[in-house]
């Protein structure tokens, strides 16, 4: 009997774990755990934990059409497995690889765990497109990528050569067992968890991901190049929630936009997706950084202002509003907002990533790191530390007439289509002057860089 564990992988189809599990022949647990330390009450209330509550809810939904059964239990995960393990014969624990600091935390106290019970872990690759040991050695670079254009092109034909289709195998191809009550009553799932959940679960009239996916490929994929930072209507894919929490497989997504013409434009945008996964893996400093850099200089004293959109700046104000009443986000303003806050504002940058984290509905641990340090002018491919984006110049270019932030400062909405992207006369910072004050600022931070390996080999 194997044990299998579902985490940021949240369908039936196309899971690579599946293929071995089909292979084995023999009924298994299939798990679902909910981890307080990831799903605490402040994230699970907020835009990113309903997010993964729905896919959790859509999931449980899938399981029962399947006739399959999803075993959901609440507590430590390596808690968890220990208590199955004690129960249940099972033979081998399988489960998707995760590259964040605290999945590799977890995965490490699995492994553990499994290993008490002389039980083997099998961690597979499922979240990229391309296997990245394959493909640095494809690559025949010693170091990784440091910069997107190269990557892009080398994988763009990589992908054109070593593509691993999608797999046929799906939940209906494999038995499941239910667990014993032992092991159900003391990790069952808390009553205000469970409300939640419910609270969260995909209305009847909710499309699926795929139709999601044939929406934007039938529609909106033609315009994409064209439309992208048009923050004023919906244009872009609407599927990074589902490729975030894994209810839609990237292969699926690749496969069918290679049917399509005018494709190259958002496969880049998916290749650069799989840049910041590469980062994840193979820089050794990409959850890090901060700890390279002397950031004393900087302040959170504009922050709660940021937060809130009180800055008097309209299109920031705006674009912060929108992302605490609805937890999304137009790509564009979260370059805009971010390089607001760390450059104009001269906020350290994990103090807006950890907001976007809990905020954020499509909500991703790297990617979301992955753009917070291309905004601050830190790690690899970076925005340089001189390139500020202008507020008030990115809302008149991509939106004349202010019809964005009209929409969400109805307050401003009687001013005219010049006056309403200007500055308000509350504005917390002058825009002229602290852009000179951050490329001084940062031009000194980044001189101050210290060789994490080195001082590593100090300590």
């Amino acid at each position: 009997m194997y044990l299998f564990m579902h985490r940021k992988d949240l369908r039936i189809e196309d899971l690579r774990a599946f293929d071995r599990l089909r292979d084995q022949g023999q009924p298994g647990i299939h798990l679902l755990i909910l981890d307080p330390v990831l799903l605490d009450e402040e994230r699970a209330n907020d835009h990113s934990g309903r997010t993964f509550l729905r896919a959790a809810g859509q999931l449980i939904k899938q399981y029962e059409q399947a006739d399959r059964h999803l075993n959901l239990l609440y507590g430590n995960p390596a808690e968890v497995l220990a208590a199955v393990l004690r129960a249940h014969p099972v033979t081998e624990v399988v489960f998707h690889e995760d590259y964040t600091p605290y999945a590799r935390r977890r995965d490490g106290a699995l492994a553990e765990a499994a290993a008490a019970h002389a039980v083997p872990v099998y961690a597979v690759p499922n979240a990229t497109l391309a296997d990245i040991e394959s493909f640095q050695q494809y690559s025949g670079k010693k170091d990784p990528y440091k910069v997107f254009t190269p990557f892009y092109r080398k994988m763009k034909t990589y992908l054109e050569l070593f593509y691993s289709p999608a797999s046929a195998v799906s939940l209906k191809d494999l038995d499941t067992v239910r667990l014993n009550e032992e092991v159900l009553r003391p990790y069952a799932v808390p009553p205000e968890v469970q409300a939640l959940l419910e609270r969260a679960a995909p209305s009847a009239e909710e499309p699926s991901a795929e139709s999601v996916l044939t929406t934007f490929l039938e529609e909106r994929l033609e315009d994409y190049d064209a439309k992208r930072d048009d923050y004023r209507g919906d244009f872009t894919s609407g599927i990074s929630s589902l490729l975030n929490t894994g209810a839609l497989s990237i292969r699926r997504v690749y496969e069918r936009l290679l049917d399509c013409e005018h494709r190259d434009p958002w496969l880049r945008q998916l290749i650069w997706r799989e840049f910041y996964l590469y980062q994840a893996q193979l820089d050794p400093f990409f959850f890090r950084y901060e700890e390279q850099y002397d950031m004393r200089e900087l302040s959170d004293v504009h922050l709660k202002a940021w937060r809130s959109g009180t800055t008097g700046i309209p299109i920031i104000d705006a674009a912060m509003r929108e992302l605490n009443a609805t937890g999304r986000m137009p790509n564009r303003l979260r370059m805009v907002t971010a390089m607001f806050l760390t450059k104009n504002l001269l906020c350290p940058f994990p103090l807006g990533e950890q907001y976007f984290r809990r905020k954020l509905a499509d909500y991703d641990h790297i990617l979301n790191r992955g753009g917070w340090l291309w905004s601050s002018s830190i790690g690899f491919d970076a925005a340089p530390y001189f390139r500020i984006m202008n507020p008030v110049s990115q809302s008149v270019k991509f939106d004349p007439r202010g019809e964005y932030i009209r929409r969400w400062l109805p307050e401003l909405a009687h001013l005219s289509d010049k006056e309403i992207h200007q500055p308000r006369p509350e504005a917390i910072v002058d825009l002229k002057l602290s852009r000179a004050v951050a490329i001084d600022r940062y031009r000194s931070l980044l001189a101050t860089r210290v060789n994490l390996a080195d001082a590593d080999m100090v300590d």
